[in-house]
């Protein structure tokens, strides 16, 4: 259905690209576009969201990959941050169809049934249908309409770095408030909407899906028909490197800052997790990525990427070339001199991969990095940036991290290491996140062991560590939040290369 859906759709510039499929004996394959750019939500600071002028670049594509999928009869159900993504150049991809539905064929529809999609993400009515009989039109719902719900709340995650609620039913007191104030909610997480948005929101997420506002009406809009700058007027990005730098900017943990749950936050027990009592309507959702165990190599397409390379999105294949050659480009900066100690004008260079750039004190994005930017990856790049550099000897970075994972109330299974010296010990994490849906994925310690300058041959090299937080499974933003609370629980493990905060170096 899948293969089926995808290709029925067609090119469009914010659709992935569908290019063939087959099978042999052992596996059914398809052959997609690869989005360069990674994850966007992954390139969004949580609890802050991005500019406006970027959420409405991205809401525009939004729109426009998916009113273009619906004007072939074909509805995605499964709309949400871990499906979609960035090309090279930083436009907006949907992925994944494997819950689309085919919703209109030659002038005739068809309602659906199937429970699919993410709670937060989910339209109300097809959570509904879980509660009615199934022979009944109430256990029905109209494919197209829960995209639009869908967009509705994606727009409101991309301006404020939330979601408005858990899931939209009577157990989130947040939800019924909506409801209760028909879309005029008192909770502060609306409060710091724009104004022009609030009432596009309103309308895109009426609880009525009947009078849920159209593509017309959407496009009518005085939010959406707003000026951008960084919207050329074929609705592509204007200037790749200018978007870069401005997404890299809005990325900023404060190493001076106390960590503090997020907002409404509220982490299980850790003896809970596995136990977690779910709604009854959710163990009948399908599952976007089936959850296979994180030791099955040979199945398990979402495990973190060998040493030398880095890990992005789990919808999409990595880049080994690219990410290499990026590998290899930041050890030559971070060479090191002396007995043991690290050379300072090389670590210094470490202002120039954008991973640093959110730990920095001085707000905006290293001038450097901009005036050698070609592309837009050359700013933003493809791999995740929930990861940190290290200067604290091995043991006792991988005890602080766990530490804060006991902090957090994460379950802490062994430390163990996955083969190589160079790699010194994964943490596993599978925890549910702030809106108790599953977050799973792994923190990888890995020595950063660089060679000395030929002139400093017999002198003893010395070594960072890196601490990249890989995401199996879940909301890339949930990831982030995660990520910012551990490292503000291990602030005087993390270089930030300002001599301040948790620099200690």
């Amino acid at each position: 259905m899948e293969v089926s859906l995808h290709s029925h759709v067609g090119q469009h510039p914010n659709i992935i690209e569908w290019f063939a499929t087959g099978e042999d004996d052992v596996w059914r394959w398809i052959a997609m576009e690869f989005a360069e750019g990674g994850d966007l939500f992954d390139k969004i600071e949580a609890d802050v969201g991005v500019l406006e002028d970027i959420a409405h670049l991205y809401f525009l594509q939004l729109i426009g990959g998916v009113s273009f999928m619906h004007s072939k009869g074909v509805a995605h159900r499964d709309l949400k941050p871990e499906n979609i993504l960035l090309s090279e150049s930083g436009n907006l991809k949907i992925a994944d169809f494997g819950m689309a539905t085919m919703f209109e064929y030659k002038g005739a529809r068809k309602q659906s049934s199937t429970m699919c999609g993410s709670p937060p993400y989910i339209a109300p009515e097809v959570l509904q249908c879980a509660r009615q009989e199934k022979k009944s039109d109430a256990a029905k719902y109209s494919a197209d309409l829960v995209d639009i719900w869908s967009c509705g709340v994606i727009l409101f995650v991309l301006l404020v770095g939330n979601t408005p609620w858990d899931e939209p039913t009577s157990g989130s007191w947040e939800f019924q408030e909506y409801v209760r104030t028909n879309g005029r909610s008192t909770d502060s997480l609306w409060g710091r909407l724009p104004g022009d948005a609030l009432s596009l929101l309103r309308g895109m997420m009426n609880i009525e899906a009947r009078k849920r506002f159209s593509f017309a009406q959407i496009r009518q809009h005085p939010w959406y028909t707003r000026r951008n700058p960084l919207l050329t007027a074929d609705g592509k990005v204007s200037d790749p490197i200018a978007l870069a730098a401005q997404m890299l900017a809005g990325l900023r943990i404060d190493l001076n800052a106390e960590p503090t749950a997020s907002q409404r936050q509220s982490q299980p027990e850790a003896m809970d997790i596995d136990s977690h009592p779910t709604p009854d309507w959710s163990s009948r959702l399908p599952a976007t990525q089936p959850e296979t165990p994180i030791s099955d190599v040979l199945f398990d397409w979402e495990r973190p990427a060998p040493r030398t390379t880095y890990a992005i999105s789990s919808t999409q294949p990595l880049a080994n070339t690219t990410i290499t050659s990026l590998a290899a480009a930041t050890a030559t900066k971070l060479r090191l001199g002396g007995r043991g100690g690290f050379n300072a004008a090389a670590l210094d260079t470490l202002a120039d991969e954008p991973t640093m750039s959110q730990f920095s004190q001085t707000p905006g994005v290293p001038l450097s990095l901009t005036q050698h930017a070609r592309q837009f990856r050359d700013i933003v790049p493809s791999y995740s940036l929930t990861r940190f550099f290290s200067h604290v000897p091995p043991a006792l970075l991988v005890q602080m991290l766990r530490d804060a994972l006991h902090q957090l109330n994460v379950p802490l299974p062994p430390p163990h290491a996955q083969g190589g010296a160079e790699h010194v010990a994964t943490l596993k994490v599978r925890t549910l996140d702030g809106r108790s849906q599953g977050l799973h994925g792994e923190v990888l310690v890995d020595r950063f062991r660089l060679a000395v300058a030929a002139a400093e041959e017999e002198e003893q090299g010395g070594e960072l560590l890196e601490v990249r937080f890989v995401k199996v499974k879940g909301d890339p933003l949930e990831w982030r939040r995660f990520f910012k609370n551990v490292v503000l629980l291990c602030r005087d493990a993390v270089y930030s290369g300002d001599g301040g905060g948790g620099d200690g170096a």
